[in-house]
């Protein structure tokens, strides 16, 4: 089977919610909650955060369907997160799913944020306490996430697996079915994003990018701060 005829299947199959947890019950549980649910810290509610992983992983998966959006300027690892997870914490209107090739597809419903929450788009925190747009991969997990295990098959959608090969560092996101992350290297003809089921990442010769338990350089699953669930 071709390498592209595989991707699609991936891209089509991504259970990227558990079950029983489509959109529509989302737009329902969120039409209910009153203003007063929503509080102002930057900690985002068990529903919040589901929906986040919701759009995160969509929006992923949509940079390997369509391309890179013209907007993705950070060609690597780690800007593929800074840049999803900034994508999900804003308003998609049509504009903005034409422009990243999610027109007429179904997507999750709007994460209702206020002021507090809305400014994690670009805050990440630095290894100096200061914050700023950009933070490198380390940073990512070492200021932004805590570490959850090294066990894969307990990570949640939109999860970070962290790789520490000692003069360089690899941030790679669980989207459930598979892991997707970028390489680092963009040519005319190769855009850098790779997708890779768990079996097959755990296949591969150079045993430094095993996430499992035995592996010293798999550091682990480290989920973003600011999601509660």
């Amino acid at each position: 089977m071709k390498r592209r005829d595989v991707l699609s299947r991936m891209l089509t199959s991504a259970a990227l919610l558990p079950a029983g947890s489509g959109w529509a019950a989302l737009t329902s549980t969120i039409a209910k909650k009153t203003d007063s649910d929503v509080t102002a810290s930057k900690t985002l509610t068990p529903l919040q955060s589901r929906t986040f992983r919701a759009w995160m992983t969509s929006i992923i998966a949509a940079q390997f369907r369509t391309g890179p959006t013209p907007r993705w300027q950070q060609r690597d690892c780690v800007g593929l997160v800074r840049f999803a997870v900034a994508e999900s914490l804003r308003d998609h209107d049509e504009k903005w799913k034409r422009a990243n090739g999610m027109s007429g597809t179904a997507v999750p419903p709007e994460i209702v944020l206020e002021n507090a929450a809305q400014s994690l788009r670009h805050q990440w925190k630095l290894a100096d306490g200061t914050t700023s747009a950009y933070v490198s991969a380390i940073e990512m997990v070492q200021e932004n996430a805590r570490f959850q295990n090294k066990d894969c098959n307990l990570a949640a959608p939109g999860d970070l697996l962290f790789f520490d090969q000692g003069d360089a560092q690899h941030l790679m996101v669980w989207m459930n079915s598979y892991i997707a992350y970028h390489t680092g290297t963009v040519t005319p003809t190769d855009n850098g994003l790779r997708a890779v089921k768990l079996r097959d990442l755990q296949a591969w010769r150079d045993t430094r990018w095993h996430p499992s338990q035995d592996n010293p350089n798999f550091a682990g699953v480290y989920r973003l701060n600011f999601l509660s669930a």
